[in-house]
């Protein structure tokens, strides 16, 4: 758990971001996806690293039962047959859903150390009232939760309420008692890449365990650009501390290609270690069969190419 440290506003204010280098990194990443068998390890990151979510607000306990099926079983027996001791152990990293449906959810997975990840404190726009976000953490933790995913409050995303924004997220912090914490920042609504960077820190300084790009509502989700800024935060945030904060992209990642340039980015900005559930997430609900779709296509590739 990342204990945080006291705010600094000296050193948010000191936050710059390079625009021409980070266009120049995207423009990288997106020429740098891998072809043929090189494909196969960051498709297979990218599935263990799944936070696999329900979060479209229509859902029935059918839905979040399967939802469970698919995260213990996240690929067809038949493809992991085919790839062998490279996908032993498969499942995806977290089932993500809303606080109602948490102890049904934490039922499903009961022994099979896949953690409930509840959105609380109010999704995609945080309940007005401190309070009554507190309430929504904490019941989602006694429903058994094994990690919270929360927005920020947007309003205080400005440097002048920095201090407020803090605060807030420190007593959130105190009613995930343990458990990790993912911020969601919802980027695409905050002014500036250097918005991002500088509440990515302060989200980090409050004790965020993982910074998170979007609720996947707002007009631009899990843009490369976002992910860039908030792991370089990361990067120097554990260079200041010790500690290790986790980065989770989410909103719009439908497609394996888009998963690969996350994975990537995590690799060349942190480290290959990085890519790993306990330090990076993919939020998605459709991303997975587009993964499951790729890795049938590029084991079906390589073997024309040995025969």
């Amino acid at each position: 758990m990342n204990p945080g440290t006291s705010f600094d506003r000296a050193l948010l204010e000191s936050v710059s971001v390079d625009l021409l280098t980070v266009a120049r990194q995207v423009s990288e990443l997106e020429r740098g996806t891998p072809s043929g068998s090189a494909r196969v390890p960051g498709l297979l990151t990218a599935v263990r690293c799944l936070d696999l979510t329900a979060l479209s607000g229509a859902e029935t306990p059918a839905d979040i039962r399967e939802l469970c099926r698919a995260a213990q079983r996240p690929l067809s027996q038949a493809l992991l047959r085919r790839l062998g001791a490279a996908a032993r152990g498969m499942r995806v990293a977290g089932a993500c859903v809303e606080r109602r449906f948490v102890a049904a959810a934490a039922e499903e997975l009961a022994a099979t150390g896949i953690p409930v990840v509840a959105v609380a404190g109010g999704f995609p726009v945080p309940f007005e009232s401190l309070e009554e976000r507190v309430r929504d953490v904490r019941r989602a933790v006694e429903a058994g939760a094994g990690e919270i995913d929360l927005v920020i409050n947007r309003r205080l995303a400005r440097p002048e309420r920095w201090p407020l924004l803090y605060e807030e997220l420190r007593v959130l912090r105190g009613a995930c008692n343990d458990l990790t914490m993912k911020v969601i920042l919802a980027a695409g609504e905050l002014d500036s890449l250097r918005d991002v960077a500088c509440v990515s820190r302060l989200a980090m300084m409050a004790g965020a365990d993982f910074v998170k790009t979007s609720t996947g509502r707002e007009r631009v989700g899990a843009a490369l650009p976002f992910g860039l800024v908030m792991a370089r935060a990361i990067r120097e945030y554990r260079a200041a501390t010790g500690v290790t904060v986790g980065l989770k992209p989410a909103g719009g990642l439908k497609t394996a290609g888009a998963a690969l340039q996350w994975v990537a980015l995590v690799g060349h900005e942190l480290s290959p270690e990085w890519a790993h559930p306990d330090r990076f997430r993919i939020g998605a609900s459709s991303l997975l069969a587009d993964l499951e779709r790729e890795l049938e296509i590029t084991l079906e590739e390589v073997e024309r190419a040995r025969a």
